[in-house]
Formats: structure tokens, C-alpha cells, sequence
């Protein structure tokens, strides 16, 4: 089973979050339910991209090298390329 790096839209102020995961239903539920510390007080959240990995490090280090961009404007990138497919 792969592993997932995600970004999530948040629907109440547009902001975004990076995650990993095994279980990409279960983790959007965990998001959109409150379980979540850091996304419990931006709910409802979109799912707007993901991309699978072979394994846990290598979707790990994606994310990080994602988050380590600090950019709106790289994510928005990899979402309309994403959509383009």
C-alpha cells in the first residue's frame, strides 16, 4: 500500500495544509471531524491535490521539501498542474 502526501484547502479562510498518510479517506475524515489539532478550528477542508509514494520516507520528505517552500504561490502551482492532467 502507497503512501500519500496532501494538500488541503481549507473552506472557511482558503488556507492550506500539507499532511501525509497511509489512509487518505480516513485522515480527510479525521481532518473534517475536529481530531485534528492544528485544522480543528479551519473546518471543512477540500481536498485539492495529492500524490502517491512507494513508502512512508519518501512521502515524508516530499512534505517536508513542500512545506520548506513557504509558498502560496508553489502550492497553487502544483494544484493547477495536478488539474491539468
Amino acid at each position: 500500500m502507497g503512501h500519500y502526501v496532501y494538500i488541503l484547502q481549507s473552506k472557511k479562510d482558503g488556507s492550506y495544509y500539507i499532511g501525509s498518510t497511509q489512509e487518505m479517506a480516513s485522515r480527510l475524515e479525521r481532518h473534517n471531524q475536529g481530531r485534528s489539532k492544528y485544522t480543528k478550528s479551519k473546518r471543512p477542508w477540500d481536498l485539492i491535490y495529492y500524490e502517491e509514494h512507494p513508502d512512508r520516507s519518501t512521502a515524508v520528505k516530499r512534505e517536508n521539501w513542500i512545506k520548506n517552500r513557504k509558498s502560496r504561490e508553489y502550492i497553487e502551482s502544483l494544484v493547477r498542474t495536478s488539474r491539468q492532467k
